[in-house]
């Protein structure tokens, strides 16, 4: 299949700057596959579309406020910095704009001095290895002077970074929100617990990768980045379990269903494991675990579409993206979601 054949007219008015208010009141585009049926919906109504046994695995990522606002040492010159993975204890790859003065022992101060970072190597594909050093904890100073790394077709600034995290987060890693669990409250949650519906845990810390367009011609000549995955033995006997017991496995968001097809195709079965994935899901996939996904609608040509694509049907899915513009719902990070069964 052709990159191009996953792109559809997105006007700009339709990506989402904020989040909404509460949380789950924004809007699900709810899509059965065996009626071919696609229905308007709020997410709140996702509490009665799923069923006694079900199972939706979450991911627990958190994100780091990875943004870094400083001054070159010896110049004063402003620049930004975009953590991007950590390689060391104290040495991160990272982004640096502008990228032309940054070289090999520029060093930079943040914050008024709390955090100083010099770099120490640049890589070919121009992002930079860097060294901080801070009194005390690195993370307490990140969450002091850090700023939320929002997608660069947000423009208008987040009041509260909390806003994007899901209420669920914990494991610190993240570059960018696994945004199908935002809509969640802890209130849906407890709702959907009453019901019978279970909850697991499994941890992919997203890559910035995760916003890199596919500019090869030909889907099949496109390489996924790699993402640090974790699943817990408790996951594992959970899903053994539902798939036993004949219910569902949906997935909240492309990041847990990403884990789980990872773990089943590197190991040919659901066990407890981590490691790293860059498994690129397209149509043509045969899915080994999931029996249902809950997600955002994605950027034209993306992988994400591609991968949503390859769950749903693509005819059904360009249509459903189709229908969403056309009812002008919410795109992207802090939009509305879709309820895939």
């Amino acid at each position: 299949m052709k990159t191009h054949d996953f792109y559809f007219d997105l006007p700009e008015s339709l990506i989402a700057q904020t989040p909404i208010e509460p949380r789950d009141h924004s809007r699900l585009l709810y899509l059965n596959r065996s009626e071919n049926t696609t229905q308007d919906l709020h997410f709140y109504d996702i509490e009665h579309l799923l069923e006694p046994g079900d199972l939706l695995v979450v991911n627990n990522s958190r994100v780091l406020p990875a943004r870094l606002y400083g001054v070159k040492e010896d110049t004063g010159a402003s620049m930004e910095l975009l953590l991007l993975e950590q390689k060391e204890n104290m040495v991160w790859e990272t982004l640096v704009k502008p990228g032309k003065r940054a070289k090999v022992g520029s060093r930079f101060v943040f914050g008024d001095g709390l955090l100083l970072g010099e770099i120490i190597e640049v890589k070919d594909d121009g992002n930079r290895l860097i060294r901080f050093s801070c009194e005390g904890s690195f993370y307490q100073v990140l969450d002091q002077i850090g700023q939320m790394p929002l997608p660069p077709y947000i423009k208008a600034k987040l009041e509260d970074k909390e806003r994007y995290q899901t209420v669920y987060s914990k494991e610190l890693g993240s570059a960018a929100a696994p945004t199908a669990g935002l809509h969640f409250t802890t209130e849906l949650m407890d709702r959907l617990k009453a019901k019978g519906v279970q909850f697991a845990e499994v941890t992919l810390h997203v890559g910035l990768g995760t916003f890199r367009p596919v500019k090869a011609e030909e889907i099949t000549d496109h390489h996924m980045h790699s993402e640090h995955y974790f699943l817990s033995e408790e996951t594992a006997q959970k899903i053994l379990e539902t798939k036993a017991a004949g219910h569902r496995v949906i997935a909240v968001g492309t990041t847990s269903c990403r884990t789980l097809e990872s773990v089943a195709t590197f190991h040919h079965e659901i066990k407890a494991c981590e490691g790293f994935t860059d498994i690129f899901i397209y149509p043509g996939y045969e899915f080994k675990v999931l029996d249902g996904l809950i997600t955002n609608f994605h950027l034209p040509e993306s992988t994400l579409i591609m991968l949503v694509s390859a769950f749903a049907g693509y005819d059904r899915v360009m249509e459903a993206y189709r229908h969403a513009v056309e009812e002008q719902y919410r795109f992207f990070s802090f939009g509305d979601a879709m309820l895939i069964l």
